[in-house]
């Protein structure tokens, strides 16, 4: 069956370092992409325990023509998933050969740690990570709704709403259906660890986006004004994009870049699906874009999220335990294609704020990027100090690079991710300084629940702010 081809695929990518499960799967031709990124994330998590069941039942010295990860994708399908779908083709009878064999290697398995349920396995010799405890965030689509309607629409589920949070200990003690509005960013809901929201339908009708805390930071921090022309360099997957759309107001312009065709076609889904109208995708390289183009002469505001190791990636910890550190020549690489971009950022004319992030742990991809193309830009372009109560700053690595923020599941129950905001000294002569000042972000209070801004939702069509 296709699925489980594609499935073995994608885990000999990862197991060669050729990408992330995710990068891999939405690279893949097969088009059910939830189906296959939930089969292989479940293969992968279990993949300790089917090595050790597939290695004592003997399987692949019985199927000399079995390759390893396919095998362990059926394994897992037998005997921890949902059984074979559709059929299961032609492995089924293969498996079916097996599956007594199988089953009580598992069942020996179990009695040998002391175990009773297959979860269980994944729970001895190690306690769950940081990584694991980070709550679940949901951005509000203000471009369809807003924070009370949503709100409203979880508590008729059957959710408490705690109101908003005032410590990141509030979000630590999250459990069961209990939710809390986030404490520094006003369209952001906080949930339970592990609370999926993939079939809720106001996620489903585009209402909400399941996106990090860290991930919301860069288009909050960019802060462009509606009207503004803004350029996304490397925009894919989308949620960054729609993020500053609902920022814009749908007012104004934004250029998005990416190269990668298949995941600008996904993109192109996903933003049509948050009601994103004042965005142009383009599959094209940010660094052949010329800033003399006349289509970008008002450009003030630009992101920069390049692509990077993702060695800040909750998906990368909870698929890749124990995941290394990438070769020194990709990290090389990485960093130069990263300072390329910065640099070239700065040559628009018009810029006068840019966001660099990344979702990597690295200085080569943060400060160092960062500081080299402060030292090309000849003192044009500064570190803006934003947020200053964030907790974990930027290694001091320069002067100044503390006003870089850094986030981690230890420090800040988010992803991984390393954020700069930078702006130009001198202000460019056709821009002018109420159009380039850009506003210090502080925590926004809870929606207030008596005066009433927005009309309680009693479905997903009808959850539009008044």
């Amino acid at each position: 069956m296709a699925l489980y081809a594609a499935a073995a695929a994608v885990l000999a990518g990862v197991e060669s370092r050729q990408g992330s499960i995710k990068g891999l799967v939405y690279a893949s031709s097969f088009q059910n992409v939830k189906q296959l990124y939930a089969l292989v994330c479940e293969t992968q998590r279990y993949s300790a325990v089917l090595d050790a069941v597939i290695a004592s039942a003997g399987l692949l010295r019985a199927e000399k023509k079995l390759r390893p990860h396919l095998a362990k994708v059926l394994v897992y399908e037998l005997l921890l998933g949902r059984g074979f779908r559709g059929g299961g083709g032609r492995w089924k009878p293969l498996l079916d050969r097996h599956q007594v064999r199988l089953k009580a290697e598992l069942a020996r398995l179990k009695v040998h740690r002391g175990v009773s349920r297959n979860e269980d396995l994944l729970k001895v010799g190690c306690k769950p990570g940081p990584a694991s405890q980070v709550p679940r965030f949901v951005r509000v689509n203000t471009l369809k709704t807003c924070s009370d309607n949503a709100i409203d629409y979880f508590k008729r589920q059957g959710f408490s709403y705690h109101g908003r949070a005032s410590s990141l200990e509030d979000l630590r003690a999250l459990k069961g259906k209990c939710f809390l509005l986030d404490p520094l960013l006003p369209e952001l809901l906080v949930f339970p660890a592990q609370t999926d929201l993939h079939e809720h339908p106001l996620y489903q009708a585009g209402h909400l986006i399941l996106q990090d805390k860290a991930s919301c930071l860069p288009a909050m921090l960019l802060a462009p004004p509606p009207g503004s022309h803004v350029i996304d360099a490397c925009a894919a997957p989308g949620n960054k994009t729609s993020h500053l759309a609902a920022l814009l107001k749908n007012q104004g312009k934004i250029f998005a870049f990416d190269l990668d065709a298949k995941r600008l076609a996904s993109m192109a889904t996903l933003l049509a699906r948050a009601g994103v109208s004042c965005c142009q995708l383009a599959e094209e390289d940010f660094l052949a874009v010329s800033p003399s183009d006349q289509r970008y002469r008002q450009v003030q505001y630009i992101l920069l999220d390049p692509s990077c190791s993702g060695s800040g990636m909750l998906t990368r910890h909870l698929e890749e335990p124990g995941a290394g550190t990438p070769n020194k020549e990709r990290l090389r690489a990485l960093a130069g294609f990263q300072q390329r971009a910065l640099c070239h950022a700065f040559t628009f004319p018009s810029l006068q704020r840019l966001v660099y992030s990344t979702c990597s742990l690295y200085q080569e991809e943060n400060e160092d990027v960062v500081w080299h193309a402060l030292q090309q830009s000849s003192g044009t372009f500064r570190l803006a100090p934003v947020l200053p109560s964030w907790p974990h700053r930027g290694l001091s690595t320069f002067p100044g690079a503390e006003h870089c923020l850094r986030a981690s599941p230890e420090t800040t129950l988010t992803g991984g991710f390393f954020i700069a905001v930078l702006e130009r000294v001198e202000v460019p002569s056709s821009v002018s300084q109420a159009e380039a000042s850009a506003p210090e972000l502080t925590p926004s209070p809870a929606p207030k629940r008596k005066k009433r801004r927005c009309k309680a939702a009693a479905a997903p069509s009808t959850l539009l702010c008044t």
